[in-house]
């Protein structure tokens, strides 16, 4: 077996072999060649009792270089690469260090490294007991490729997880690590559980924790929520991500598991959000049933739920502007026009804004994100600012949040043929009534798949003949006759009591 050392068990055998048989044959009946044969009987012992070598087999590439040059260079800078040493002796020595060289110079830094390097980090595992710890973690699932109604969805996973038995909750979140989906996240997943652990720990999440601060201290929304349910919030160390490992894994483990359940699925297509989340619903009750008896005994350690849940929002005061707009954590949201100058306080909720005044909700809004790259994201429903451009049609043209205002993709087509043939005031005038119509009619998709099959006629829609199909009829009251009896008739009734 050229290349490869013969073992003390080959030299055992090969002596019981020798002696019935002649040295060839006890040698072809190891696999061993001839002068192998001759070495192991020559030998005093077996393979593993000789010394180490202390011979070369050929001249050393790096003698007069390595002591001289290369270990100062080392022992000043511990992290300098073999490739970096060889291109400075090349630079130094010209063509006397070839590439063929490389190997043996990072054998011979790995040796050193060995014996003088620095210290390296060591990894305490740790044992968690039942009851103990969970964790909360985020991921982004872009990769997952999921679309919802035919548009891509980028969205993350919360996961919770218990260390111990490895019970894990998820849900989706459409928008960022905002406290609002940590709290409802976190909530959700100990209700479902049924108890409370002792610890609950993340990472340096931006909803939980505030990294600006010198001290690292926890926020104080995440410190109440955590004192609610009577947990110790714990985080890792900042870029310490192994630390987390317990929920790190269980990210991976999850996104795998929902990425063969779509394959199996067949496509990645959902009509509605809530089919999705049925999906990711149904891995992790699967990847749950695997670990019911160490869940048992988990169980049977965690603390009991509080009477009720704490809050799940997030509270920004916000005054209505002039424009019908306002700004809450660089989404821009239009807000019915009855509100202008008054001051909300907004709860922000992972998928819904609320806008209340004196303990009245009086603006609800989706939940609005901020596209990757760009510094402010818009939430704009048409329906809010319809009143006021029906007054003023002839600010649609170059109106700042123009593009935002139409709902399909159907309107805003049917905004650029308006415009390119007809003149600017009678385009307006007829695209807000299209919007109008929409919104009274509440057939804004029925409109738009209408305004598509215009458009492939290269015509220009007519508004009183869509009205007629699409507007909100009148119910007419019904006439009701009423017939009153003569007064006459009651003294008879008394004349047939008495």
């Amino acid at each position: 077996m050229p290349g490869r050392k013969i073992t003390d068990q080959q030299v055992r055998k090969y002596t019981e072999a020798r002696r019935q048989a002649t040295q060839q044959i006890a040698a072809a009946r190891m696999g061993i060649s001839v002068r192998s044969a001759r070495r192991i009987e020559q030998a005093d012992g077996l393979p593993s009792q000789g010394g180490p070598r202390t011979w070369r087999t050929r001249a050393d590439p790096l003698a007069g270089v390595w002591e001289e040059e290369l270990l100062p260079l080392l022992a000043r800078e511990p992290g300098l690469q073999g490739r970096t040493l060889l291109e400075e002796l090349q630079r130094r020595h010209g063509d006397v260090f070839g590439d063929g060289v490389l190997r043996t110079l990072q054998r011979r830094i790995r040796m050193w490294r060995a014996e003088h390097g620095q210290e390296k980090e060591v990894f305490f595992a740790q044992s968690n007991p039942p009851g103990r710890l969970a964790l909360s973690d985020f991921t982004v699932c872009n990769e997952l490729n999921v679309s919802i109604a035919g548009e891509r969805f980028e969205h993350r996973l919360y996961q919770f997880a218990l260390a111990y038995s490895g019970w894990r909750h998820a849900e989706l979140v459409c928008g960022g690590e905002s406290f609002a989906a940590l709290a409802q996240g976190l909530q959700n997943a100990l209700w479902a559980l049924g108890g409370v652990p002792e610890e609950h720990r993340t990472d340096s999440l931006s909803a939980a924790f505030n990294n600006l601060a010198e001290a690292e201290t926890l926020t104080r929304r995440y410190a109440d929520l955590c004192q609610h349910y009577g947990m110790r919030p714990t985080r890792n160390n900042l870029g310490q991500s192994h630390e987390n490992g317990a929920i790190e894994s269980r990210q991976g483990s999850l996104k795998g598991a929902l990425d063969q359940a779509l394959l199996l699925r067949g496509h990645r297509e959902f009509a509605t959000v809530a089919d999705y989340q049925r999906v990711v619903a149904d891995v992790v009750a699967r990847l749950n049933r695997r670990i019911q008896t160490p869940l048992t005994e988990e169980r049977s350690q965690l603390k009991a739920l509080p009477v009720r849940r704490t809050s799940e929002y997030e509270e920004i005061e916000a005054r209505v502007t002039k424009f019908g707009t306002v700004s809450i954590r660089r989404v821009l949201y239009s807000v019915p026009s009855r509100l202008i100058g008054h001051r909300l306080q907004f709860r922000l909720y992972p998928e819904r804004l609320e806008g209340w005044l004196g303990g009245v909700s009086v603006f609800e809004s989706v939940r609005g994100t901020v596209p990757a790259g760009k510094p402010r994201g818009k939430q704009i429903d048409y329906r809010h600012l319809l009143p006021a451009l029906k007054r003023k049609p002839g600010a649609f043209a170059r109106w700042a949040l123009r593009d935002e205002m139409f709902p399909r993709t159907e309107y805003r087509q049917t905004w650029e043929r308006l415009i390119e043939t007809l003149p600017e005031r009678q385009a307006c005038k007829l695209m807000v009534g299209l919007l109008d119509l929409a919104a009274r009619g509440a057939c804004e998709a029925q409109l738009a798949q209408v305004l598509g099959e215009v458009l492939q006629a290269d015509a220009v829609p007519d508004l009183d003949a869509l009205a007629e199909r699409f507007a909100p009829r009148e119910t007419p009251m019904p006439v009701v006759t009423v017939s009153l009896p003569p007064l006459s008739a009651y003294d008879d009734l008394f004349a047939v009591a008495a």
